[in-house]
């Protein structure tokens, strides 16, 4: 019986590599004194009755290096919008023009980059435990496994590759981390 089981790491691997490009998404929000379209991707509005991202309810620029606007599409939703910027926490104080929201970027003081900093921490530690998780499934499955007949030696293979595999996306989490703080304190 433990001739037939196959971990299916192909399918482990792709669920590190979502933790590890969720880390992207989330690092790629966090701004580092530089105006940026992605900035706003994590941010959602109560648009029609269910929460959408800012970018499909109005067009996103960069018109100047310090500066984001967002020129809204329905003007009941100008409001709306506005409040979820400012409920953000990203410390952007929006200004009204019409249907365009104007983001000026401020420079970020010693104060602010710790805490961006702090930020990036608990993104790369919610990655972190993705893959602690996943981790964990793959040692569930092999635990089932060596109750239905796999041997010993069998086991301590594969859970040897899980570990292995969760210690490297462990170590890539860790290196994002030590660069996006760089560039956080980077003045």
């Amino acid at each position: 019986m433990s001739e037939d089981f196959e971990l299916d790491t192909d399918d482990l691997t792709r669920r590190m590599e979502g933790a590890m490009g969720n880390l992207r998404t989330e690092f790629a929000s966090l701004r580092t004194g530089r105006a940026s379209a992605s900035m706003l991707d994590p941010i959602t509005v109560d648009a029609y009755g269910a929460p959408t991202p800012l970018n499909q309810v109005g067009t996103v620029n960069v018109p100047e290096p310090r500066m984001v606007t967002l020129n809204i599409w329905d003007k009941a939703l100008v409001g709306p919008a506005e409040k979820a910027i400012r409920e953000s926490g990203l410390g952007i104080n929006p200004q009204l023009n019409g249907t365009i929201i104007m983001l000026p970027i401020p420079e970020l003081n010693e104060e602010r980059r710790r805490e961006l900093s702090k930020v990036a921490g608990q993104y790369a530690e919610s990655a972190r435990v993705a893959v602690r998780n996943v981790r964990r499934d793959g040692m569930d499955q092999i635990k089932k496994a060596k109750n239905n007949g796999m041997s010993e030696d069998d086991q301590k293979l594969w859970e040897g590759e899980v570990q292995e595999m969760t210690d490297s996306y462990i170590k890539k989490i860790d290196e994002m981390l030590e660069g996006k703080q760089e560039e956080i304190m980077q003045v």
